[in-house]
């Protein structure tokens, strides 16, 4: 799967098969993280990996659309110093197309509740814990389910050039 084809075809999974992420898929999500690109190079970011159910579903009520986090083979809590949410979004999003690369869906879960969260996981607290992913094999989709409901808006709509 080349990169335009992965950024294409990606969608959003909240349901996954009980199957377990290997080893070696984990690696390869986790480099693609390291491998993201962050302001001046700071690489400002700490990655938890969490494969433990308990912690997955306590993890999924500090949030509340974190719910799918309780039915991922793993997630990676996205831990990152103060101020830098655009280079954790860069690293969340090469992970997450590395996973798609794989078959592995993933999901973006926003957590609410952060000083839960960070106790949980025992986040120091200079960091911040805004921000997990969910990653585990896709249910298979109902036929019904295979089209998109709502279409991209066209690029028309959303460039303007030089100026608004």
């Amino acid at each position: 799967m080349n990169v335009s084809e992965a950024i294409r075809t990606k969608r959003a999974v909240r349901q996954f098969t009980d199957q377990p992420i290997p080893d070696d898929a984990l690696q390869a999500i986790l480099k693609a993280g390291q491998h993201a690109q962050s302001s001046k190079n700071v690489q400002p970011w700490r990655f938890v990996v969490v494969r433990e159910r308990d912690t997955l579903v306590r993890l999924s009520q500090c949030g509340t659309y974190a719910g799918h986090l309780a039915g991922a083979a793993m997630g990676i809590a996205l831990i990152m110093q103060p101020g830098y949410e655009f280079d954790i979004g860069q690293a969340a999003a090469y992970m997450q197309l590395a996973a798609w690369e794989l078959g592995i869906g993933s999901c973006l879960a926003t957590i609410y509740e952060p000083d839960k969260a960070k106790a949980i996981l025992g986040v120091p607290d200079a960091w911040d814990f805004k921000y997990a992913l969910s990653f585990g094999y896709p249910q298979p989709r109902p036929a019904s389910a295979t089209k998109r409901k709502t279409q991209r808006l066209p690029l028309t709509e959303l460039v303007h050039w030089e100026h608004w």
